[in-house]
C-alpha cells in the first residue's frame, strides 16, 4: 500500500496502513454506543459496544459472617498482628461471591468488500476536530472513501461509504456476536438479538451467576444510493451503488440494577427510525454540531514544528528519545474526545476502558475501579471545560447511594453509605477480590471529591443543593465507622489498606490490612470540611457540622518518616514494593489541596522526596500511575520532573491508537484521561486559592497557547506565552467574586481597555474584584 499525503489537520490521529489488532482500531462513541475501527480493506471490521451490556444479573454481594468478626479484626490489628488480622479479613469480611461482574462486547458489524485485497494510497484517520473516523484507498483508478461516526443526537452510528465512480460500490453486510444470539435479516435490514448466558469459569465469570442476563440487538440498516440491496440468510448483499449508508442501532433491556425487563429491539427500532428519517449530510451535520460545542471550547498549542509522519511513526520517533510538543498536545486533545466519546448526559460513567472493550473477560472486568481509576477519568472533564461529561459519575454515585447505606448496616453497623474498591452496573457496595484489594472503604469518599470539584469550578448552588445528601450519608459512615486508636487516642479507620499496595513490620509481617493509612484520613478530611462548607451555604445540620468539626480535631496529622518521606501509614513502615504503581498518601497534594508548595512547604518537601523514592525503584511504571506523577510534580511546580514523566508515558505506555496502556500490555483508559488533566495542570492551577498561570512550563514548550481552559471560581483562562514566559492572559468571569491571580512575574491587570486597581500582596501576585460576564487581561508590566 501507498502512502496517501497527509490532508495536513495536526488534530488527526493516522495510519498509512489498516489495524492489525484491536490496541490499533480508532474509537468512535456516543457516550452509550462505541466502536472500534479496524479501517481494513477485503473486510471492515467494527467492534461494538453497548455501555449497560455487563454480565452478571442483579445480585446481593452482603457477607452475613463480616459484622460477626469486625471486632475481632479490629482487636488484631490495634494488637499488631495484622497478617492474622488480614488472614481473618479474607475468611469472613469479603462479599459473596467475592468478585464482580464484567463489562461486555457486543459483537462486529462485518463488511466485505469483493475485489478489494489490492489497494494503493491507503489512509485511515480520526478526526479529532470532527469526531468522524476515515477510511480511504484506490482500487485501480478508483477512489473509496468512508466515514464512521457515533451520533449522540440520533443515537446511531453511522457508516457512509462512497466511490469517485458510479456503481462501483458492492458489499455484504453482516452481523456477529460471542454471546448467544439469532439473526434475522429482512427489507435492507439486519437484526442480532441475543442475550449474555453465564456458563461459569470458562467464559471468566464467577460462580454463582450462570444462566441468562441482559438482552440486546444490534441493528444496522442499509440506505443504498443506485444498485440494489437484498437479503441473503444472515446478511445483506448490496451491489452496484454510488453511495450507501448505514445506520447502526443497539440497546440493552438494562433498565436499572433491579431491572433488566427493557425491550431493546424497541429501542433499536425507535432510533432506527428517527435517524433514517434524515439524509447522511443532515445527520452528519447534526453529529459535528453537537461534537464540536463540547470539543470546541478548548485549543492548545504547545509549539514544535510541523509534523505531518503518521501517528505511529511519531510514537516510534519519541520511543528513541524524540521530542514531540505536537504529539504532546495531540494526545491532550485525544483525552478530551474520548472523554466525549465515552460519558454524555444519560450514559452510564467511563469505566476502566471508557466504553470500548473486546473481551468476555476483560482486564479487571472492564468495571470501575474507583480507589483512583474511576476518579482519575473525569480529572480532565472541569479544567477541560467538559463539565456536562460528569453527569454520568453524579447519577453513578447516586444510584449507589442505597446499595451502600445496605453494605454499611450489614457489614459495619454503620448509617450512611460507602462503597469499596469497585462497582460494577449492578450497584455492587461490598468488598471483594481479597482484603489486599478490596477492604478499603473510602470508595465513595473519593468520589463526592471529585463531585465537590463540580461545584467548585461552577459555584451552582442547586448542583450543591443536590450534591448534599450524597456528601452527607458519606460522612454519617465516617462518623460511625471511625474508632480511637489506642496509643495516640486518634480516630481512625479499621480495618482498612493503602490501596494494593503492602508494608513490612519490624518483626517482619508482610500485609496490607492496617488502620488508618494516610490516604483514607485525607479523604475524611475533604469530606467532612466539604460536608460542613455545603451545610454552612445551605444553612442545613448544625449540629451535624459540629460532629464532623470534632471528629476532624482528632484525626491523625500527617508524619514525616525515616526517608524524609510522608509516611503512607501510621507507623513508618516499609513498603514491601518501594516501586508501587499507587502513590495513595500523595492524595493531598493531587488531586486535593491539603498539601500546597506555598501553603505547607515542609509538607510539599516531604512529597518530593516520596516521589523521588518511588521513581528510584522504578514507580510509574503504569500509564496511569505516569499521568498521577505528571500532575503531582506539575503541583510542586518542577515543570521538567513533569515532562519526563509525560515523555516516559508515551515512549512506555502509550498503544499505537494512542491508548494508554496497563501491564501486562493491556488497555486501561485513566492514564489518558489522568495525563490529560496533568498536561492542564502544568499549565493552568487554581487549587491553592488562586489562578496559577503557567506554573510549571517545560523547557520543551518554549511558545504555545491555550485557550478556554477553566479555573475554579467560575473562570475561563486562555493563556499565551513567548520564550518560556507569561505574554498574555484572558480570566472571563462566571460569577461575582474575589480573583487571586499568581503569574511568575510582575504583571498588569486590565478590563475594558482600564487599568484594574488591586492588591498586591506579592509581586507577581494581585487580587481584585471580579465581575460576571467580563474579561480580564493580565499582561507582563
Amino acid at each position: 500500500m501507498n502512502a496517501q499525503a497527509s490532508a495536513g489537520n495536526k488534530l488527526r490521529v493516522w495510519y498509512r496502513q489498516p489495524a492489525q489488532a484491536w490496541n490499533e482500531t480508532l474509537p468512535v462513541g456516543n457516550g452509550r454506543l462505541g466502536a472500534m475501527v479496524y479501517g481494513g480493506v477485503a473486510q471492515e471490521q467494527l467492534a461494538l459496544n453497548e455501555d449497560t451490556l455487563w454480565s452478571g444479573r442483579p445480585h446481593d454481594h452482603t457477607n452475613p459472617q463480616a459484622l460477626p468478626h469486625l471486632a475481632q479484626v479490629r482487636e488484631l490489628i490495634f494488637a499488631g498482628r495484622y497478617a492474622e488480622a488480614q488472614e481473618m479479613c479474607d475468611q469472613h469480611l469479603i462479599g459473596v461471591p467475592a468478585n464482580l461482574q464484567a463489562y461486555q462486547p457486543l459483537g462486529d458489524l462485518r463488511l466485505r468488500f469483493p475485489g478489494h485485497a489490492s489497494v494503493t494510497d491507503y489512509r485511515r484517520e480520526l478526526d479529532l476536530e470532527d469526531g468522524v473516523v476515515r477510511v480511504s484507498y484506490r482500487v485501480g483508478q478508483a477512489t473509496f472513501r468512508r466515514e464512521v461516526l457515533a451520533s449522540a443526537v440520533d443515537q446511531v452510528i453511522a457508516v457512509r461509504l462512497t466511490c469517485d465512480q458510479p456503481g462501483k460500490l458492492s458489499l455484504e453486510v453482516s452481523l456477529a456476536s460471542p454471546h448467544p444470539h439469532e439473526i434475522v435479516s429482512q427489507d435492507g435490514s439486519l437484526a442480532l438479538t441475543g442475550q449474555w448466558v453465564g456458563d461459569g469459569e470458562s467464559r471468566g465469570l464467577v460462580a454463582g451467576m450462570e444462566g441468562p442476563g441482559i438482552r440486546f440487538q444490534a441493528a444496522p440498516a442499509a440506505q443504498v444510493e443506485g444498485g440494489k440491496v437484498s437479503a441473503t440468510g444472515e446478511s445483506l448483499r448490496i451491489e452496484n451503488a454510488d453511495a450507501v449508508t448505514l445506520l447502526l442501532a443497539a440497546a440493552t433491556g438494562y433498565r436499572d440494577p433491579q431491572d433488566i425487563s427493557g425491550d431493546p429491539a424497541a429501542l433499536c427500532a425507535a432510533h432506527l427510525a428517527q435517524a433514517a428519517g434524515k439524509p447522511y449530510a443532515e445527520l452528519r451535520a447534526a453529529h459535528v454540531a453537537d461534537y464540536r460545542a463540547l470539543y470546541g471550547r478548548v485549543q492548545l498549542d504547545l509549539g514544535g514544528p510541523a509534523d505531518d509522519r503518521p501517528t505511529d511513526e511519531r510514537l516510534q520517533a519519541v520511543a528513541q528519545g524524540a521530542i514531540d510538543p505536537g504529539l504532546e498536545a495531540l494526545y491532550f486533545h485525544y483525552g478530551r474526545y474520548l472523554l466525549i466519546s465515552s460519558s454524555r448526559p444519560g450514559t452510564q460513567a467511563a469505566n476502566l476502558q471508557g466504553i470500548w472493550n473486546e473481551s468476555l473477560a476483560p482486564p479487571w472486568g472492564s468495571k470501575w475501579t474507583i480507589n483512583i481509576n474511576t476518579e482519575m477519568n473525569y480529572w480532565p472533564a472541569e479544567v477541560c471545560n467538559l463539565a456536562e461529561c460528569v453527569e454520568p459519575l453524579v447519577d453513578m454515585a447516586e444510584a449507589r447511594v442505597p446499595t451502600g447505606q445496605a453494605i454499611a448496616r450489614a457489614h459495619y453497623d454503620c448509617r450512611g453509605w460507602l462503597l469499596h474498591h469497585n462497582t460494577d452496573i449492578w450497584g455492587a457496595a461490598a468488598p471483594v477480590d481479597g482484603a489486599q484489594w478490596g477492604l478499603w472503604p473510602n470508595g465513595a469518599g473519593w468520589l463526592c471529591q471529585n463531585l465537590w470539584e463540580h461545584y467548585l469550578y461552577s459555584g451552582d448552588r442547586a448542583f450543591l443543593a443536590r450534591l448534599y445528601p450524597t456528601l452527607k450519608e458519606a460522612a454519617l459512615f465516617y462518623l460511625d465507622f471511625l474508632v480511637e486508636e489506642p496509643r495516640h487516642g486518634w480516630l481512625v479507620t479499621c480495618p482498612s489498606i493503602s490501596p494494593e499496595n503492602q508494608f513490612r513490620t519490624a518483626d517482619g509481617q508482610e500485609a496490607a490490612i492496617c488502620a488508618g493509612p494516610t490516604i483514607d484520613v485525607s479523604i475524611i478530611r475533604d469530606l467532612f470540611a466539604h460536608c460542613i462548607e455545603a451545610g454552612r451555604l445551605l444553612d442545613v445540620d448544625q449540629d451535624l457540622r459540629a460532629q464532623m468539626e470534632r471528629a476532624l480535631d482528632r484525626l491523625p496529622p500527617y508524619q514525616v518518616g525515616k526517608h524524609s518521606q510522608l509516611q503512607e501509614w501510621l507507623d513508618d513502615f516499609d513498603e514491601v514494593e518501594p516501586g508501587h504503581r499507587h502513590i495513595s498518601h500523595l492524595y493531598a497534594l493531587y488531586p486535593s489541596a491539603q498539601i500546597t508548595l506555598r501553603g505547607t512547604p515542609d509538607l510539599a518537601e516531604a512529597a518530593v522526596k516520596t516521589l523521588e523514592r518511588r521513581l528510584s525503584h522504578g514507580g510509574g511504571h503504569t500509564g496511569w500511575s505516569a499521568a498521577w506523577l505528571i500532575a503531582l510534580w506539575a503541583r510542586l511546580e518542577r515543570p521538567e520532573e513533569a515532562h519526563g514523566m509525560l515523555q516516559q508515558l508515551l515512549r512506555n505506555s502509550t498503544f499505537p491508537n494512542l491508548f494508554d496502556t496497563h501491564p501486562p500490555d493491556v488497555f486501561q483508559i485513566d492514564g489518558n484521561f489522568g495525563a490529560t488533566a496533568a498536561i492542564a495542570e502544568m499549565l493552568l492551577q487554581s487549587h491553592a486559592g488562586e489562578i496559577t498561570l503557567l506554573p510549571a512550563l517545560p523547557q520543551a514548550w518554549p511558545h504555545g497557547h491555550a485557550r478556554g481552559l477553566r479555573a475554579r471560581g467560575g473562570f475561563e483562562v486562555d493563556v499565551r506565552w513567548q520564550e518560556g514566559k507569561l505574554a498574555r492572559a484572558v480570566l472571563r468571569a462566571g460569577r461575582d467574586t474575589t480573583c487571586r491571580v499568581r503569574a511568575g512575574l510582575p504583571f498588569e491587570v486590565s478590563c475594558d481597555g482600564q487599568a484594574i486597581s488591586a492588591h498586591r500582596p506579592e509581586a507577581t501576585v494581585a487580587e481584585f474584584a471580579a465581575n460576571a460576564g467580563r474579561s480580564y487581561i493580565i499582561t507582563p508590566a
